[in-house]
This record gives structure tokens, sequence and C-alpha cells, in this order.
């Protein structure tokens, strides 16, 4: 069983997680954002609104803003706070959320083939389930409300890693379902939100033996992920649940 923890949720401003599953990972919280920054370049993908795609990543960083923020041009508003805070602007994923960072939750793995590391920030106000008719719009972008930051420390092909985020996926849906979350809309059990990212990023550290070619619920490294990503999801989708009731 995965224990999730919340490394942040004393509410202090400035703080420093350091994973016990891979050496040299950190996570920092800052007043404004949570950076985790692993200890060498990483192969990503992801739906990052800034630097999302394919490509290299140095880091990956979550940004909180308020529910008002006016998000008509989020890649400059990313960038500009980049350079606020001396953080580099290339080969970085960045996230927006209006979670609370306190409520950030970290899950991590490691076995004989692979390291997993995964932080969440998760709230449910704009539940929606895919598959049904609802409300859309031609374009619509706001901040995240569910948003995964995953790596692994291990070798994966880029199948893997796609394979890697629909598993990922598949998890966050079954912790909202399983905690009761409903799409306000339409009733129905929702399968995440209208505004979920996700960035993962692979290590390829030629030190792992086994290339990982699959990622799905029937591996090793896809259960790995799938368990992570749901007891990071839930743990913080419960803290940002109890604070709002205070």
């Amino acid at each position: 069983m995965t224990t999730p923890l919340l490394p942040f949720l004393n509410g202090a401003d400035q703080g420093l997680y350091e994973s016990e599953a891979w050496q040299g990972l950190k996570l920092f919280k800052a007043e404004r954002h949570l950076l985790l920054k692993p200890p060498a370049l990483l192969d990503g993908i992801s739906s990052a609104v800034y630097g999302g795609g394919m490509g290299k990543l140095r880091q990956m960083v979550n940004i909180y803003v308020d529910k008002h923020y006016r998000c008509d041009d989020p890649e400059r508003d990313i960038r500009g706070l980049l350079q606020e805070w001396s953080l580099p602007e290339q080969e970085t994923a960045g996230l927006l959320t209006a979670v609370r960072l306190r409520y950030a939750a970290v899950a991590e793995e490691r076995s004989s083939d692979y390291a997993v590391f995964c932080c969440a920030t998760a709230g449910a106000s704009n539940a929606a389930r895919a598959g049904v008719r609802r409300t859309t719009f031609p374009a619509s972008w706001t901040p995240g409300t569910i948003n995964l930051m995953l790596v692994v420390d291990g070798r994966m092909t880029a199948a893997a890693m796609v394979n890697a985020v629909i598993t990922a996926t598949e998890a966050k849906t079954a912790a909202l379902q399983d905690l009761g979350v409903l799409d306000a809309e339409t009733g129905l059990a929702a399968t995440g939100t209208t505004t979920d990212a996700v960035v993962l990023g692979a290590s390829q550290r030629a030190e792992w033996p086994l290339l990982h070619a699959y990622a799905g619920t029937a591996t090793d490294l896809g259960g790995t992920v799938g368990r992570l990503v749901y007891a990071a999801v839930s743990e913080s989708l419960r803290a940002a649940a109890a604070g709002e009731r205070r």
C-alpha cells in the first residue's frame, strides 16, 4: 500500500522535500510555486500550458493563482514569473493551479528496475465527466485543478511514456470515483476536471538495465504509476476539501 505524504501542510511559505526513492530529486515550495528539480535532464511529455509537448525538461513548476486569475496569456505570465524568480525559462514545464500549495501530496516508490515520484495538487470544484454532452467552448483555458508532476528514474521508450500518461489518467479517474466526486452539471461520476494537466519526465539513465516498452496496468512500472497517482490525488483532494470546510 502506497502511503502518500502532505509535506507542506503546515502552511509555511518555504519548504523542501527530498525524495527517498530517487537520490538528488528535490521538491521546493515557495510562497507561490512548487519547483520539482531532478538531478539530471529528463525526457519529457506533458500537457503543460508552458513548455508542453515533448522535449527535454530541466524542471517542473506548479504555480498558484487565485480563482479570479485572468488567463488571457498564461504563457506570458509564467515566463514573467520565471524571470522574477530567476528560474530557467528553457527546458521548463509550467503549470498553473488554483489549489493552495500546502495541499500538495507526494507519493513515491523504488524497485530494482526504476523509481517513481508523483506530486499532485488536486481540487474538484470544476469536476467533469468525459464522454457525455456538457457545456464546452471553442477554446477555453483556466488554471489546472488536478495537476500531476510525475517523474521516473528509469529507461522508457516514447510509447511507454505515453502509456504511463494513460495509466496516470485512469488512476486519477479512479480516485475521483472512489471519493464520490460528481460532475456538477450532469450529476454523473466525474472522470477528471475541466482543467487537468500532467507532466511526465524520465531520466533514461543508462545504469538501469531494463528498457520499459510499456507502462500499462499489467506492467510493474504501470502498476507503480497507477498506485502513486491514485494515492497522491486522493490525499490532495481530501486535504483540500477538509481545508475548505475549516
